[in-house]
């Protein structure tokens, strides 16, 4: 679209109808945050307004200044020519109505544990007051670490990453949530250097997308960190490490709740003596599950 045309969008009506005209001409993929062409427009255009991300209406036939509009179309240029995931371009994501800090170190926060953890994993955690210890594996940019924080007030919670750049994005998302006297990170290969301790539940999304999966990833997860994706041939090369040990570092009648997407078949088929319960939410079946101590024991 010529400058020239660009001057026909006046209010945020017509930038949001230009948006997603041009998010589906682009077939742009979805699933980090938002998963249609509207809500990432209307989102993105909030946020490069400065307005309430929960308020659009009042504002629609409201006009924008040139400079605004500019800012707008800029990051609608990034978002479908280099196909940068939006989170990414705002430097922030949204997690069951938390604001978490994200950069390009760091997968963009999703994960369905979160809906879980909203409920306090009940009724498999019968008492939230009663979790002291609390360990998030895989942590990231901290997102279920403080998640988990809020959902068990009593609790003590280590979250652990191999990246040190990740844990920089965790730390200010800790500082942010105000949780830092009751969040401890820790660089580690999984449980590798990290303390012994006995956690009543312990939660992780892993890298899990098996080698296949990897190659046909759309090009909006190519902007995030491979090695927090890629799980390996079969996509459990760190799945069966988690499994094999995390027996160790829970109390009697702890669990492990664990994240694997859509390799439910993968999983099956290299734990077949395994039984775990397969815990559902909104948009995800069959891909978290949940594991007891006894279970884990050899």
């Amino acid at each position: 679209m010529h400058d020239s045309a660009h001057q026909a969008l006046f209010t945020l009506r017509d930038l949001l109808r230009y948006a997603v005209s041009q998010f589906n001409v682009a077939r742009l993929s979805f699933g980090h945050g938002s998963d249609n062409a509207w809500d990432e427009a209307a989102y993105l255009l909030l946020h490069t307004l400065n307005l309430p991300l929960d308020t659009l209406e009042p504002f629609l036939d409201a006009r924008v200044l040139p400079e605004e509009r500019e800012r707008f179309l800029k990051l609608l240029d990034r978002r479908i020519n280099e196909r940068i995931p939006a989170a990414y371009l705002t430097g922030e994501a949204w997690l069951q109505g938390h604001r978490f800090v994200v950069n390009s170190s760091v997968i963009i926060p999703r994960s369905p544990i979160s809906e879980l953890l909203a409920e306090g994993f009940s009724p498999w955690v019968p008492d939230a007051d009663n979790v002291d210890y609390v360990l998030d594996l895989c942590t990231g940019s901290g997102c279920l670490a403080v998640l988990s924080a809020l959902a068990f007030p009593s609790a003590q919670v280590d979250a652990v990453d191999l990246s040190e750049r990740a844990l920089e994005v965790a730390d200010q998302n800790i500082e942010l949530s105000g949780l830092d006297g009751r969040i401890t990170t820790h660089c580690s290969d999984l449980f590798d250097q990290l303390p012994q301790c006995e956690y009543n539940l312990i939660v992780c999304n892993p890298p899990y997308v098996n080698t296949q999966s990897m190659e046909n990833l759309p090009a909006e997860y190519r902007h995030e960190p491979t090695e927090a994706l890629a799980g390996g041939e079969d996509g459990m090369e760190l799945i069966r490490r988690i499994i094999d040990q995390a027996a160790d570092y829970m109390v009697p009648d702890g669990v492990l709740v664990l994240e694997i997407g859509n390799e439910y078949e993968n999983f099956v088929a290299a734990f077949p003596h395994l039984e775990p319960v397969w815990l559902s939410t909104a948009n995800a079946e069959d891909q978290i599950l949940l594991l007891t101590r006894d279970q884990l024991e050899p």
